[in-house]
């Protein structure tokens, strides 16, 4: 039963193939909102690309995230730069037309956040375009060699380092999940998807070693609860 956890499933999600109707990806949105507070993203972004700004002392940055999504972790950024007194440039790549649209209807109150369609594997931004570039439960849709061309595109266009929040491929993170969806979660997509996105996802050597291959430097994994690993890369 444990052998699935020892390597990543390729198996595609029906996000990736486009299994789902435009109601079920409405649907789809606000639930992955809830899910992603539930599973801790946003305090791992406080424990990683906050502590970097803090440290590095910007009273103005720059941050791309790439596969964005909602743009929900681009609204937490934007609400702690305002309540710390700092000025922030928030860009949401998406190549989904409809996802690029949502950041902008959900980020009406932030106008410092915009929106762009665009290929993680090639990014539409000119090298050191921002201080930061992170990506959040997004490279588990990627082949490895995939996820390191989009590791390399990430550290072309930061200035200073890269961050990638993504699950941590574990038994226990997979049983929890596929036991709440039942109780909780009503779409198709999210309860599936969710699921298989663990089976996809890493293991912090694996991570690292992918890191590696992308040429990162001084590029190190954490393990954050619950369940999701953090890689930080400096690019300069």
């Amino acid at each position: 039963m444990f052998d699935r956890f020892k390597r990543r499933s390729y198996e595609l999600e029906y996000i990736d193939t486009g299994s789902y109707t435009a109601a079920e990806y409405e649907d789809c949105i606000g639930e992955l909102q809830l899910v992603n507070r539930w599973m801790g993203d946003a305090h791992t972004l406080k424990s990683t690309l906050f502590k970097e700004v803090v440290a590095a002392r910007l009273k103005d940055f720059s941050v791309l995230d790439v596969g964005a999504g909602s743009g929900e972790l681009l609204r937490v950024t934007a609400t702690w730069a305002r309540e710390t007194g700092r000025t922030v440039r928030a860009v949401g790549l998406e190549l989904n037309e409809r996802s690029a649209e949502s950041i902008l209807e959900e980020s009406r109150e932030f106008p410092e956040i915009t929106a762009v369609r665009g290929d993680a594997l090639l990014l539409p931004f000119a090298d050191a375009d921002f201080d930061y570039v992170i990506c959040s439960l997004f490279t588990h849709h990627f082949v490895n060699e995939q996820v390191v061309q989009i590791l390399r595109e990430m550290s072309r266009v930061s200035r200073r380092r890269i961050i990638v929040i993504d699950l941590h491929r574990h038994p226990l993170a997979y049983f929890l999940y596929t036991t709440l969806a039942k109780l909780v979660l009503k779409n198709r997509l999210i309860r599936h998807d969710g699921a298989l996105s663990i089976l996809r996802s890493f293991k912090a050597d694996e991570l690292f070693e992918l890191a590696k291959r992308a040429g990162l430097r001084e590029a190190w994994v954490e393990r954050h609860f619950p369940f999701r690993l953090a890689l930080n890369a400096q690019t300069t």
